[in-house]
């Protein structure tokens, strides 16, 4: 269980300062598919980041199972289980996409494995393997071989920064496969995304508005309350903050 207890962060200037995420609480279970979602600037980006490390949170803390690993490492958070996949991809120059997959895993995979993971994201593992992570992959190939990373990477919990996002070429069925296998292997699975493809498998949807968590549920509770902004604006009046504790 990987839980946030009231997660703020923080940032400032000029002695002002401003609350990107306002007091999160929240429990994520094991076996289970979470989508985040919301409006830009409602915070989903930043609350990941802070789940996995790359931006401390400014108070609160957060829990692994009993673990406290508030002010662990990404590196070390990689050890106990997290992993993250980029909105954007960084370009590892320098390196193939065999060496990424591999030094991202610590593991020496044969080509049999690397082609398994590879075409599960819809790429021909003979045209990828030994290609440079440079300026000549486009966008979406880059987004691919990250998914294709962070899956070679299996760790118990993954996090998805809209996934779907440069990869019109690959249909959304094959992404929503990967994410309903995922589920099935008992993974905890964050996402953060507005496609409705995606929001439909969810097990939970959490609403995201102003940097707090407004309303959390199945799809069937949450998906005919987000079609308009005004319904939005419902789910804080019926209830507020929802935590999961």
């Amino acid at each position: 269980m990987l839980t946030l207890d009231h997660i703020q962060y923080q940032v400032g200037e000029n002695n002002t300062s401003k609350n990107i995420i306002e007091d999160i609480s929240f429990s994520f279970l094991e076996n289970t598919l979470y989508v985040i979602t919301g409006q830009n600037g409602s915070g989903k980006s930043t609350l990941a980041k802070i789940i996995m490390g790359i931006l401390p949170n400014t108070k609160g803390k957060i829990f692994l199972g009993k673990k406290d690993i508030t002010k662990k490492s990404i590196q070390e958070r990689v050890q106990l289980g997290l992993s993250f996949a980029f909105q954007q991809p960084v370009r590892f120059k320098g390196l193939t996409v065999k060496n990424l997959l591999d030094t991202a895993s610590n593991h020496q995979y044969s080509i049999k494995e690397l082609c398994e993971y590879l075409s599960m994201v819809g790429l021909c593992a003979r045209d990828y393997i030994a290609r440079p992570l440079d300026e000549k992959l486009s966008g979406g190939e880059l987004k691919r071989i990250e998914i294709a990373m962070t899956l070679a990477q299996n760790k118990p919990i993954m996090i998805f920064d809209e996934p779907e996002a440069g990869i019109d070429l690959w249909s959304f069925d094959d992404l929503v496969k990967i994410f309903l296998m995922l589920k099935q292997q008992g993974k905890t699975i964050i996402i953060i995304s507005h496609q409705e493809k995606i929001l439909s498998i969810a097990d939970q949807i959490l609403v995201m508005q102003q940097g707090n968590i407004i309303a959390h549920g199945t799809p069937t509770e949450i998906l005919p309350a987000l079609s308009t902004s005004t319904k939005c604006i419902k789910l804080v009046e019926k209830g507020g903050n929802h935590g999961q504790n």
